[in-house]
């Protein structure tokens, strides 16, 4: 290609490009076609015709239910509120009822509505849906969480532009301390948008700012370690990271149950699903899984210091050669000036600092063209 100006633009549309291809992927493999792969309902009763009842619904569904008995209603209450099924059917010759938790997933709670309907209809009777967790009234469908994920994930991997480009003359401890002061910021916002702004949390944000902090302290450090070696392609692997593969499995606006098995494995350790999972946990089922969602969250917060750590080691021998450098140069100018001509000296000082001035003037234009990318996402 005869032109360096066109070589340019097209090398910096592959990014957009590919963001396109893999956005597309991710978001509608994971949202345009949702349907039931093994739903865990449950059946309550435990009498003969409750146990015909329960698996003629599984012959019915297939693969798409998951069904087990339950001896009493209460039963039935304490697996929705451990997240174990997604809805319970209460048989009755007068009143059937359904049991939901719409806190937990409000498709799957009309997924599970979907099903058992006809099932009430078939005996002529109305179904009566109880939602034994209900979300907030300022979240009436229980999806603001995703959103909140969303926000605190853009200010998370947005800045690792500036901390991993910007700050890339400065010590990977400086810059991993920075990471973790701005991810303690952007926790800030995350919970004062899910408290006092928004009221999607009504209690616990001492814990909710917690949780927001490893999640985004995580993502900064991951990032910052990677800038280390992908440079200005950073900014397509934390799209596929901490996008793509994240908002897709996190469970906020469908559950794993849902979706095809690829975004359901990953749901089971990805953080985004530890930090919605976890917030659920906090907020509407009494810390019930809050646990192991803080520890996948600890996961990825130390993946980060050790991708920072990697990164430090590697940058290590480069900056002792850069300082070596120029000290080299230092000591030899004086020596130079008494024996060289003046004249060659002057010029190949100004030729010197005519390359250091285009190799800044790079570099910038690299970090500019690299923040753009980040922040235009």
């Amino acid at each position: 290609m005869r032109s360096p100006a066109l070589r340019h633009v097209l090398t910096h549309l592959i990014t957009p490009l590919l963001m396109c291809l893999g956005m597309g992927l991710a978001y509608m493999g994971a949202f345009v076609t949702p349907e039931p792969h093994h739903l865990p309902v449950a059946v309550v009763g435990t009498t003969p015709r409750a146990m015909v009842f329960a698996q003629t619904v599984k012959d019915t569904a297939g693969d798409k239910l998951d069904v087990r008995t339950v001896a009493t209603r209460a039963d039935a209450v304490a697996l929705l509120k451990s997240r174990d099924v997604t809805g319970a059917y209460v048989p009755s010759a007068k009143a059937p009822e359904l049991l939901v938790a719409g806190a937990a997933s409000d498709m799957g709670a009309t997924a599970v509505e979907k099903v058992f309907t006809p099932v009430a209809a078939e005996q002529g009777l109305p179904l009566k849906i109880t939602d034994v967790a209900e979300p907030v009234s300022d979240d009436p469908t229980g999806q603001g969480l995703f959103f909140l994920l969303i926000a605190v994930s853009i200010g998370s991997y947005a800045s690792v532009a500036a901390l991993g480009a910007a700050g890339a003359a400065l010590p990977m401890r400086i810059r991993a301390l920075l990471a973790l002061g701005v991810s303690a910021v952007v926790g800030g916002i995350g919970t004062l948008l899910a408290g006092p702004v928004f009221h999607l949390a009504h209690h616990d944000l001492a814990s909710l700012f917690g949780m927001a902090w490893l999640y985004s302290a995580g993502i900064l450090l991951i990032g910052v370690g990677l800038h280390t070696f992908l440079k200005r392609w950073t900014t397509l692997a934390m799209m596929v990271l901490f996008v793509m593969l994240n908002f897709t499995s996190s469970g906020g606006l469908f559950r794993p149950e849902l979706q095809n098995g690829f975004f359901g494995t990953l749901h089971a350790f990805w953080n985004g699903a530890g930090f919605v999972e976890g917030i659920r946990s906090l907020l509407y089922f009494g810390d019930d899984g809050l646990g192991r969602n803080v520890w996948t969250l600890v996961v990825w917060l130390l993946a980060g210091l050790v991708a920072t750590g990697i990164a430090a080691l590697y940058e290590r021998p480069r900056h002792a050669r850069h300082a070596a450098g120029h000290g080299e140069t230092t000591a030899t100018q004086p020596a130079t000036a008494l024996t060289a001509p003046a004249a060659p000296a002057v010029s190949g000082a100004l030729r010197t600092q005519a390359d250091q001035a285009k190799v800044r003037a790079e570099a910038e234009e690299e970090l500019e063209e690299e923040v753009e990318e980040t922040v235009g996402v």
